[in-house]
């Protein structure tokens, strides 16, 4: 089984109801925030943090926040939504695509 090598300064945050790995210099989407290409956002809802060998937990949330920036708005994917009932000749087709926010973690 293989290791992951994790960096040494790591923290978990919560948007949009989910959960995020932020470490500097890493960009990921999340759920759509409002806000421009360019703008600051802070991350209040941090879970976990990871400083060298120092882990700090949440009870529920740590003090020090997670600083972003935005890098674009975006859509997910095209998800298809097809649903039928058989011998009925009922059936309906849906899309869907979900708007994100690409985001670059600064400082963790």
């Amino acid at each position: 089984m293989e290791s992951i090598q994790l960096p040494n300064k790591y923290a978990i945050f919560q948007t949009g109801g989910k959960q995020y790995q932020a470490i500097e210099g890493k960009t990921i989407a999340v759920e759509k925030i409002e806000g421009q290409q360019g703008d600051a956002i802070e991350f209040s809802e941090v879970l976990m943090r990871k400083e060298g060998d120092v882990a700090e937990f949440g009870r529920p949330y740590l003090v020090k926040p997670i600083k972003a920036s935005i890098v674009k708005q975006t859509k997910g994917p095209k998800l298809i939504i097809f649903k039928f009932k058989r011998r009925k000749k009922s059936r309906r087709k849906q899309g869907h695509r979900q708007p994100l926010t690409v985001i670059r973690i600064e400082l963790v």
